[in-house]
């Protein structure tokens, strides 16, 4: 048995249904109900991984968890170790964490604090780990759809700075893998795209994808950091914008990491838009 936590996202829900197509028995964690319907041999269950103590019927019978942060989780809750000795205490084996690659990249980012203790509780809990840490996400282009849809222009800063932006189709396959699998314990592994590609070019991508051109207007620094004060702490704006504008080497750097899992090339942000060109038309 495997319990998913974030099922209801873009990595966690395709990782359900790739467990479950394997033949596996799967819990989908989440805290609200569930969008979609979930496969054969998946069943629901709602717990929150910032109140451990509602963890016990997620975790009844499964021998492996991937633990999934997101939105307010990333700002506080339960110690992560109180959630690493509920999942040992339920007779969790095998933990795998979806991190980022920003705790390798700048460790000392405050927006990635939250993150950087659960990988601190997961490597000191006792049981086999994976930390999977990732680069930006291909599906941050749907903050894009509305102008996409509406103007036919992608609005955004940085166009020409490029980063090797991963699907999250290919993380979800990744944590398929590792969950499965003997031999990835210990490890920590950095998922990128195939390429680093810029803003422009994604908008370009786009427009491929959907068939008719897609404009690009370039955001300063200042306009983009007014925008994301909207929805945004401050120095997780900080933070993001200059990885987007200033990214180190390491950021930009293509890993070998997923090819190496899955046996394939990492898909490209092109693939990745003609497989989500519904959203934006």
């Amino acid at each position: 048995m495997f319990a998913i936590t974030g099922a209801s996202g873009n990595v966690g829900r395709p990782l359900v249904e790739t467990l479950a197509a394997a033949g596996e028995k799967v819990t989908a964690v989440s805290r609200n109900p569930l969008s979609y319907d979930l496969p054969e041999g998946a069943r629901h269950v709602r717990a929150d991984l910032a109140d451990p103590a509602t963890l016990g019927p997620a975790l009844d019978g499964a021998e492996a968890l991937f633990i999934l942060l997101a939105g307010e989780l990333l700002g506080g809750g339960a110690p992560a170790v109180d959630v690493l000795a509920a999942a040992k205490e339920a007779g969790v084996r095998r933990v795998v964490l979806l991190s980022s690659q920003i705790n390798g990249t700048r460790p000392d980012a405050l927006s990635h604090g939250r993150l950087r203790e659960f990988e601190e509780a997961v490597r000191s809990s006792g049981l086999d780990w994976t930390i999977l840490r990732p680069g930006g996400f291909a599906s941050n282009a749907y903050a894009w759809i509305e102008n996409v849809r509406t103007q036919r222009a992608v609005i955004a800063p940085f166009a020409d700075v490029a980063l090797p932006v991963v699907d999250p189709a290919d993380i979800s396959e990744v944590a398929a893998v590792v969950l499965r699998e003997e031999g990835h314990a210990g490890r920590t592994y950095e998922l990128t795209g195939p390429a680093a590609v810029t803003p422009r070019e994604q908008a370009a991508a786009l427009a491929e994808a959907i068939g008719e051109q897609v404009g690009f207007v370039e955001l300063t620094r200042e306009q983009a950091r007014e925008h994301m004060a909207q929805f945004m702490p401050e120095p997780v704006i900080d933070g993001t914008l200059d990885i987007l504008g200033e990214p180190l080497p390491a950021e930009q750097r293509v890993s070998p990491d997923t090819e190496k899992i899955l046996g394939r090339p990492a898909g490209s942000f092109a693939g990745w838009a003609r497989r989500n060109v519904h959203a934006f038309k």
